[in-house]
């Protein structure tokens, strides 16, 4: 019996289906060296499909409606406090800058942050031109897919639908007008990362990790994907840097010392920003308080003013994609 049941495993049958091409629960099988069945080489209109696919090329970089310029937040993985960073990089922009109107995109469709950091919740309304009109908090214009879900609902979505939804929190969002949208990105290099940088012009982007080596390893990878689809990239925010003994002052470096800047001079970039490991910031992300406004004149909070000094600095002049209608 044990060897009948061998011969039946699972596998098996996979393997069996996929040597002759045969669906399985109605899935047919593809390999790995041709997932899409493009023709193979010299096959009938291979030099035709090629050709089309050199002629699409990329889609063409539309501006968002009201904005005057785009920066991304992203990381190599998740856990490094990268929608933290954003969360309050929007704030500190904003607080530095009182003239300077500030929007924040939570792009990450699977685990919306934003709702519960920046203390909202309730569906958009619409306009009269039957756009959503952003959630604001702290003086900061917010969209995400946290106010259109429940927040304990698993989103189940292919690829696809998420990309639509990406798409529609992009361009059916009454945006403008706003000076800064800063973009709270998945983490990982997906198709979401993808389609952001290949849809708007995004006038910079920040890699936000921990100085542990494993963490490093996945922000250079992110790095170098926006350097690939021409993404400036401003710098390297080094999280949880440093932790400070709330009763001795003792500092321990817990997830090491300074690994982000040996990345960053590897990569020809620079650290443009500390942020230490404090609870504080923790607890008021968690409230929906963030340290940058509940907590402004702590070390936390001037870290992140800091940092948000750095990044308008290195950010190109803004240039108005149409001005002629100036005229």
């Amino acid at each position: 019996m044990a060897a009948i049941f061998r011969k039946w495993t699972v596998g098996s049958v996979l393997k069996s289906a996929e040597k002759h091409r045969l669906p399985w629960f109605g899935l047919t099988f593809s390999t790995h060296e041709n997932p899409l069945g493009i023709p193979a080489a010299g096959a009938p209109g291979q030099d035709n499909h090629r050709q089309r696919l050199m002629e699409r090329g990329l889609p063409k970089k539309l501006p968002i409606a009201g904005v005057n310029q785009v920066i991304v937040v992203a990381s190599g993985k998740g856990g490094v406090g990268k929608s933290t960073t954003a969360v309050n990089l929007a704030l500190a922009i904003a607080t530095n800058d009182k003239s300077k109107s500030v929007g924040l995109l939570d792009a990450d469709v699977y685990g919306p942050s934003i709702p519960r950091m920046m203390n909202l919740a309730g569906e958009p309304e619409l306009n009269k031109q039957n756009l959503m009109k952003p959630l604001v908090n702290f003086g900061i214009s917010c969209m995400s897919m946290g106010f259109l879900v429940d927040e304990k609902s698993p989103l189940v979505w292919r690829g696809l639908m998420v990309m639509s939804a990406v798409q529609k929190l992009l361009r059916q969002v009454a945006w403008g007008p706003l000076d800064y949208l800063i973009v709270d990105m998945p983490p990982g290099t997906g198709d979401t990362q993808l389609s952001i940088s290949q849809n708007i012009p995004i006038d910079g982007a920040i890699i936000v990790s921990t100085p542990q080596d494993i963490a490093l390893l996945d922000a250079r990878k992110g790095a170098e994907m926006f350097r690939k689809v021409d993404v400036p990239v401003l710098g390297l925010v080094q999280n949880m840097s440093v932790f400070q003994c709330p009763k001795c002052g003792h500092q321990t470096h817990i997830f090491g010392q300074d690994g982000a800047k040996k990345v960053a001079e590897e990569m020809e970039l620079q650290v443009i920003g500390d942020i230490p490991l404090h609870i504080s910031i923790r607890k008021t992300s968690d409230s929906g308080q963030p340290v940058t406004v509940s907590q402004p004149d702590s070390v936390q909070a001037q870290a992140y003013r800091s940092l948000a000094k750095e990044v308008v600095a290195r950010l190109p002049p803004h240039e108005d994609p149409l001005p002629e209608r100036k005229q």
